[in-house]
């Protein structure tokens, strides 16, 4: 490769990158709603064009920002994990983390759960930063555990139930910790 194509390839890499920040930055003051191809360009200072030569679409977009949201989320769960003495403190710090991850970036949750995209979970083309995610959910239980990918997925799928009715309002919020104490009591001495 040339150092003119890849100076070209840079720039568009950065490019690529101002359009992920300008969504994610609109989304969280604003609303997913305020996200438009118009309102995009005119942040970045590029036509529509060029932002269609990166995305085909906001679905394209949302997809990006979830992306980044999964490799942001895997570092705060892989952090919470290590840091914890044993199982059962390892898994209450990455359930603790995930909800203070969603707590704490709603549109960007919403991105990544929520929002239609065209990224794939459970399959060989699952991108590695979702798969990250996954995986120190999994770290949590034993390697011996032939289960523990099942009880990773409970988990997420109970921890997901929680942020969206808890966001909602369905749930009270107050009691977060005890549903958490639940899951780990269940969980923690899975065999």
């Amino acid at each position: 490769m040339s150092a003119t194509s890849e100076r070209r390839e840079r720039e568009r890499a950065h490019r690529h990158q101002m359009i992920i920040t300008a969504a994610r930055e609109i989304a969280e003051t604003q609303g997913w709603e305020a996200v438009t191809t118009r309102r995009l360009a005119d942040r970045v200072e590029y036509s529509q064009p060029v932002l269609y030569s990166h995305f085909h679409g906001k679905d394209a977009i949302v997809g990006a920002v979830a992306l980044d949201g999964f490799a942001e989320l895997a570092g705060h769960l892989r952090r919470a994990r290590e840091s914890a003495p044993g199982p059962a403190a390892a898994l209450r710090a990455v359930c603790q983390a995930y909800l203070r991850f969603a707590t704490e970036r709603p549109a960007l949750y919403q991105a990544m759960f929520v929002l239609p995209t065209d990224l794939t979970f459970a399959s060989a083309e699952t991108p590695a930063p979702m798969q990250d995610c996954f995986d120190e959910f999994v770290g949590c239980f034993r390697a011996d555990d032939e289960r523990r990918g099942l009880c990773a997925e409970v988990i997420w799928s109970a921890l997901h139930g929680i942020v969206v009715l808890s966001d909602s309002g369905r749930i009270p919020p107050a009691v977060q910790d005890e549903r958490v104490d639940l899951l780990i009591s269940l969980f923690a001495s899975t065999p």
